[in-house]
């Protein structure tokens, strides 16, 4: 049997009588903020996923997905569109290869759909048409300083020039055609 420590002891007549044991000393808020971190940062828990993610998954993957769980070596993430599912599918060998460099247990990689609550809602197709650089009726009309014919000025103010000289440029040198 063990014995109580004598802080903890008090006589009462012929016996004694045990007190609870004093609390602990106070500490300073900023070594409980250290503890926290500190916990925060061990490479077995999902705070320390989340802590590292963008730097883990890549400036491309990071804004579309997340560390859902990490129970027992599995490391469950969801994607918020089909097409970065696929994308996490492909790169899966080097971001399972990139966490456990970083020291985390990682076993494997599960990869799920998930629809974050706080996703933003797309701009409405009336909102985008409001301010389209192709509204003459909202930007006015100019002229093209390649070709000269009448433009939208949104598409002047946007490229400098109309949109049809615009697409002969995107779409590079005519190729020379060969007369046989």
């Amino acid at each position: 049997m063990a014995i109580a420590p004598d802080q903890q002891r008090k006589r009462f007549g012929r016996g004694e009588v045990l007190q609870q044991a004093p609390p602990a000393p106070a500490t300073s808020l900023s070594s409980c903020l250290d503890r926290l971190k500190r916990d925060w940062r061990q490479k077995g828990s999902i705070a320390g996923l989340w802590q590292e993610w963008p730097r883990l998954a890549g400036p491309q993957l990071a804004p579309h997905c997340q560390p859902l769980s990490f129970r027992q070596g599995i490391l469950v993430i969801g994607a918020s569109h089909p097409q970065w599912r696929q994308a996490l599918l492909y790169n899966r060998p080097q971001l399972l290869a990139a966490l456990r460099a970083a020291g985390h247990e990682v076993k494997d990689l599960r990869i799920q759909q998930h629809h974050p609550k706080d996703t933003p809602k797309p701009e409405s197709e009336a909102s985008i048409w409001a301010r389209h650089p192709s509204r003459i009726d909202v930007h006015g009309m100019a002229s093209c300083d390649s070709c000269g014919s009448p433009a939208p000025a949104g598409e002047m103010a946007l490229w400098g020039k109309c949109g049809f000289c615009r697409s002969k440029q995107l779409a590079g040198p005519a190729q020379p055609q060969i007369n046989v």
